[in-house]
């Protein structure tokens, strides 16, 4: 009897110190992150951006606050925010960790908020960089990083996918299948195949076709993304290839003109004029994706006939479609802020792809991890093959040179200039 007590004594204790074992084990994985400083510190941070509201932010806040919650996390709106935000940095009142963007780097403008940004690269600070796709990661000259992306964007298409289904047909990916695609849904009587906004160059349908087809002709040639980024007029020729493409692809009658002049922005109005459920594709960038899922409720005939939509990009070249990746968001956190310890840790506790992928599928924006099969949306960019992922970080394009290239796609686009016009303006458009 002796025996037999000792024996279910000890499978008793093994069985305790088994679950306790567990236990610690669950607690300790408690979502991935351990924090590193006092749970009971108390300490205000403030975030500073554009948004008129960052209720995504405000859910990591949340977060962030089962493990800190004597902390106090705010989001402040700036007004005129890209003109202001280095004015407020230098002020009394400068926030804790700050919106910042990649053209900003470089430009006497924004000297401020590069100064203030603290190296977010430094290992002491356990930031889970890995995490990031790397092309979207900024290349400083001294290989700081004085910012890290916590939203991507790209440029696509909005797919009708009920639509596809009912004609039975599949998503184009290659250049002449966007144009066979376009056509079958015309015999279907589907009078508008592809649609995006033309009233302006900026965001127009004619940039967000073309911008991923022109880097893939430059990213091999430094010297022509020299040329070019420095305005110089022999460069124009650089463009004739994508304009060439663009003119093709009106021609191919994938866009009528005339539907899409009658959309007022590019945002609202192309959402809205999707639900109508009439549109297989529409031209739109990642910052309109992020609208749809709130305007779903707005439209009358969305609520009457629902469908399934994703975003995908758009095939301008038969080699197959161009994932053009970019940085949206980024923060800084303000190296000479009063709370920097704090500020860090939240910055510990986000830079995951747990946090950046939960946050990014509530703001409805694409994620920048390595990872974008969690999200149904944007799933199609995940499945494009490396080597047509094209980067502007890493391609070396400024934003001054690009915005030639938009105003002389949108010419001849419009119809408005001839691809020689165009090319001989290079530098002087305004």
């Amino acid at each position: 009897m002796k025996k037999t007590l000792c024996i279910i004594i000890a499978l008793l204790m093994t069985l305790s110190l088994s679950a306790c074992g567990s236990k610690k084990q669950d607690s300790s994985s408690k979502e991935g992150f351990q924090p590193s400083l006092d749970t009971n510190a108390e300490s205000h941070i403030n975030i500073a951006g554009g948004y008129s509201n960052f209720e995504a932010l405000e859910a990591e806040f949340d977060r962030f606050n089962e493990y800190y919650p004597n902390v106090e996390l705010e989001f402040t709106k700036i007004d005129d925010y890209n003109n202001m935000i280095g004015t407020v940095l230098n002020g009394k009142d400068a926030p804790d960790i700050y919106v910042n963007y990649s053209w900003m780097y470089g430009r006497e403008q924004y000297k401020s908020c590069i100064e203030h940004a603290e190296d977010l690269s430094d290992p002491e600070l356990g930031l889970d960089l890995d995490c990031i796709r790397s092309n979207i990661i900024l290349k400083t000259d001294d290989d700081t990083l004085p910012m890290v992306p916590v939203f991507s964007n790209t440029y696509g298409m909005l797919v009708n996918n009920d639509l596809f289904e009912k004609a039975g047909l599949s998503v184009p990916s290659t250049y002449q299948e966007l144009v066979d695609v376009c056509r079958k849904f015309r015999e279907k009587g589907y009078e508008n195949p592809m649609m995006g906004f033309s009233k302006e160059e900026t965001t127009s349908l004619f940039t967000l076709t073309i911008y991923p087809y022109f880097c893939e002709t430059v990213e091999n040639d430094p010297d022509a993304v020299k040329k070019f980024n420095k305005l110089d007029p022999s460069a124009g020729e650089y463009m004739r290839p994508s304009l060439e493409k663009i003119q093709q692809f009106m021609k191919d009658g994938c866009v009528n003109p005339d539907a899409c002049s009658k959309i007022e922005n590019n945002y609202e109005a192309v959402i809205l004029r999707f639900f109508e459920g009439d549109v297989p594709m529409m031209i739109c960038s990642g910052d309109t994706v992020s609208g749809t899922k709130k305007r779903e409720s707005r439209s009358e005939s969305f609520i009457a006939s629902p469908f399934k939509y994703t975003f995908s990009p758009v095939p301008m070249s038969d080699k197959g479609a161009c994932f053009l990746d970019m940085p949206n968001l980024q923060f800084s956190v303000n190296k000479d802020s009063a709370e920097l310890k704090m500020a860090n840790e939240f910055m510990r506790f986000l830079i995951t792809s747990k946090e950046l992928n939960k946050m990014a599928q509530n703001k409805g924006l694409m994620s920048p991890t390595k990872d974008l099969s969690y999200d149904r949306m944007y799933s199609a960019f995940g499945n494009v093959a490396g080597s047509r992922i094209l980067s502007p970080e890493e391609i070396g394009l400024t934003d001054d040179a690009v915005k030639q290239l938009r105003q002389a796609v949108y010419g001849v686009g419009t119809g408005t200039m001839t691809i020689d016009e165009a090319v001989n303006k290079f530098g002087g458009f305004t």
